[in-house]
């Protein structure tokens, strides 16, 4: 028989659900469609002159040379960031389920990260990796590894990705051991009487049971990539040298309020909202089929 929750009071549900219903047109509907609205105009640097250009502002975004480029990048720093970051902290999660001695201890510096900001992070990182005061930086000298990231592009870029990785991979470890700790200890020592060795039971038992927790942490870490790594980029590099970091999100915000194209500025976070959109729905329509619950 099927348990359904009643309301004797008919305007209660609707009573229940109005703050959260509030707070996600306020800071949701009402900011995307004001970019949309933005995104159709040509506006001066006060907003007291406009324009209405119909897509004008998407036509000179789809014949620049440096937004294509900034897409490829972001792609690329995208992939980066969810795959080093999903594997490192499923590595670490593991440990930690089977480390006894300090595991209180282990599990509290691995948490740590996640209270930091992204721009205190990519600060951090810079501090360590500085050309000529970080102690990493010296540490690599000594090895004959010449790091400059303010000058080198490639070397930047990896920096962010480390950067970012490290300031996600606390909740991505919170996840992934909370997965571990609820899969049954029964199945694995049935696998284990069964002659399965510690590989063969993590790929055969563990690592299905664990799919659901990574396909949620796979959404996550995605849009973590495209949106909530600009603290980390604008602290450690400012979209540089050049344009070899300057991902999508970060562009949005150098071309509107450093080079005060409004209009241009609005029309790249509407394209980046509908293919962070698009990208969720089509890992909810196709990578969750393959999704063990």
């Amino acid at each position: 028989m099927e348990k359904r929750v009643t309301f004797h009071d008919r305007w209660l549900p609707y009573i229940l659900v109005a703050p959260q219903i509030i707070i996600t047109i306020v800071f949701f509907f009402w900011p995307s469609g004001q970019a949309v609205w933005q995104s159709l105009l040509i506006e001066d640097s006060f907003g007291g002159n406009s324009k209405f250009v119909w897509f004008e502002n998407f036509h000179a975004l789809f014949r620049d040379d440096a937004y294509f480029a900034s897409a490829r990048l972001t792609v690329a720093f995208s992939a980066l960031v969810a795959t080093i970051g999903l594997g490192f902290s499923l590595l670490l999660a593991v440990m930690a389920d089977r480390i006894i001695r300090g595991a209180t201890v282990y599990k509290t510096f691995l948490v740590w990260p996640y209270a930091v900001a992204p721009a205190v992070a990519g600060v951090l990182w810079g501090f360590l990796f500085n050309p000529s005061a970080g102690v990493v930086a010296w540490l690599l000298r000594g090895v004959g590894i010449d790091f400059n990231y303010v000058s080198n592009g490639d070397q930047a870029l990896l920096l962010v990705v480390i950067a970012a990785v490290w300031n996600q991979v606390s909740y991505n470890f919170l996840f992934f051991l909370a997965g571990l700790q609820s899969i049954p200890k029964s199945l694995i020592e049935a696998a284990a009487i069964d002659g399965a060795g510690p590989g063969r039971r993590f790929w055969d038992i563990v690592f299905p049971l664990l799919s659901p927790t990574g396909f949620f942490l796979l959404v996550v870490n995605i849009i973590y990539a495209f949106f909530g790594t600009f603290g980390v980029v604008d602290a450690l590099t400012k979209g540089g040298p050049g344009q070899s970091t300057s991902i999508l999100v970060y562009k949005v915000y150098n071309d509107g309020f450093r080079g005060q194209d409004l209009g241009g500025s609005a029309a790249q976070s509407v394209i980046l909202m509908v293919v962070v959109i698009l990208l969720t729905v089509v890992q909810f329509r196709f990578i969750e089929r393959r999704v063990h619950y």
